[in-house]
């Protein structure tokens, strides 16, 4: 695989399934392991051959994860406004316990990123997954549903704006070990991942119950959601206040980024026109010079007038001062 750089992401994959299946079979009838020894020998081969073939397979350049992930970001920075409540999620950020399990969740969902094997990958959303789980059942004093974990899983990747979310994606399920997707936990809170992605690149206001006109609103900036939290800023809790002040500097410097864009690409044209005006005033001036050469003074008039003129400085410092009138009092 390494020395067949033309091979598409498709052909990749179907080069790593393959062995993947050809070795399991052989483990199971050839060598009659037991599933657990084959399932560890085969985690060792996925994680020794992922290794090597990483920065060989991971968002080939025969592919557009690379686009798809720039667009899934964009997406997500311009669904900033989007709250817990509008998203219906059974979570209270306001318990300290629930608020540490929701940045462990983050944390762990940004982290998949830095793993090279599918199989850890995996073990991130695993761990996210199961945060999320912690968070619901602090704030409902009870056990969570399938249907409070996917609102809460999309608000945590809303928050966390994974790094190439796509390409980590596409990487698990072109290379990573098929029995894992396809049974376990592993495989579940994939597959929810993949939903919760599929949602927001699909959000529309419908889905959030806004109107078309208030959803675009948001989403260009032009208007910011009423904040619950802003109401009780009235009441004088320091928390609501900051809240309130997070979300309008948010707002903020969504048109400050707008702004910053429209700068940038008019002082790129203003460089462009001193580029061009110095070069027209080299031009004419050169030109000029062209037209007008100068006149060189002849060497020997040059030196008589010299000499002419410190002869003439000689002279005055020899002769005596003027007289000056006096003037005699009274």
């Amino acid at each position: 695989m390494v020395y067949k750089r033309e091979m598409g992401a498709d052909e990749l994959s179907e080069c790593v399934q393959d062995f993947y299946q050809n070795l399991s079979d052989r483990l199971q009838t050839q060598f009659k392991g037991s599933t657990e020894h084959v399932e560890a020998v085969m985690d060792a081969v996925e994680k020794y051959m992922m290794t090597r073939l990483y920065k060989e397979v991971f968002c080939p350049e025969t592919t557009d994860d690379e686009k798809k992930d720039l667009a899934i970001q964009k997406r997500i920075r311009a669904l900033h406004w989007v709250t817990i409540e509008m998203l219906c999620v059974p979570v209270d950020e306001e318990i300290p316990e629930v608020s540490d399990s929701v940045v462990k969740a983050i944390t762990d969902v940004i982290e998949m990123d830095s793993k090279h094997v599918p199989k850890h990958k995996l073990g991130c959303i695993t761990r996210c997954s199961k945060h999320i789980f912690n968070a619901i059942k602090i704030s409902k004093k009870e056990a969570a549903s399938a249907d409070d974990f996917l609102p809460t899983l999309i608000y945590i990747v809303l928050k966390a704006n994974p790094p190439r979310l796509q390409s980590n994606i596409q990487y698990i399920t072109r290379f990573c070990n098929p029995s894992r997707l396809m049974t376990g936990e592993d495989g579940y809170y994939f597959t929810n991942l993949c939903c919760a992605v599929a949602f927001i690149e699909k959000l529309d206001g419908q889905s959030l119950n806004l109107s078309t006109e208030e959803f675009e609103l948001y989403m260009s900036g032009q208007a910011s959601p009423h904040w619950p939290q802003a109401a009780g800023a009235s009441t004088g809790s320091p928390t609501s206040s900051a809240l309130s002040q997070v979300h309008k500097r948010l707002d903020l410097l969504t048109g400050l980024g707008e702004r910053q864009d429209r700068v940038i690409e008019k002082a790129r044209q203003l460089e462009s026109d001193l580029i061009d005006w110095t070069d027209e005033v080299e031009q004419k001036v050169q030109s000029a010079l062209e037209s007008f050469p100068p006149d060189v003074p002849n060497p020997a008039t040059a030196g008589a007038s010299a000499s002419a003129i410190d002869s003439d400085n000689v002279e005055n410092e020899l002769l005596p001062p003027p007289l000056q009138p006096q003037v005699f009092a009274g």
